[in-house]
């Protein structure tokens, strides 16, 4: 059974950084795609960045030029390196994975095994 567990929120200033990391476990599938995605309070969960297993990754435009999705698969762990915090990247973040390789954030439905989140604020 697949479990991740998501961890490094936080509450930090705008401009600031912070790194999420995603620790996996129980993925024996040979092709997946794996992301990281965020539901502010009251909206939708929407995806901002994947990564497949041969390292291919995507962004959504908001993130683009300011966040790093990476895996580390000795270590079995996923990655976000968040840099520039904006207050709007303010959500509870979670990390996502599906057993195909398609390098889409949406729908974030398709994504079958999700962590628990943890929350990030930026303020002001």
């Amino acid at each position: 059974q697949v479990q991740l567990v998501e961890s490094g929120g936080g509450s930090v200033q705008s401009g600031g950084s912070l790194r999420l990391s995603c620790a996996v476990s129980g993925n024996t599938f040979r092709t997946y795609r794996m992301g990281w995605f965020r539901q502010p309070p009251g909206k939708e969960r929407e995806g901002v960045a994947v990564i497949n297993s041969i390292g291919a990754t995507s962004y959504a435009d908001s993130v683009k030029g300011r966040f790093t999705i990476s895996q580390d698969n000795a270590e079995n762990t996923l990655y976000l390196q968040m840099n520039s915090l904006k207050p709007e990247d303010t959500a509870m973040y979670y990390c996502g994975l599906d057993p195909r390789m398609w390098l889409l954030l949406h729908p974030v439905a398709e994504y079958k095994y999700w962590g628990q989140g943890t929350q990030v604020t930026v303020s002001s």
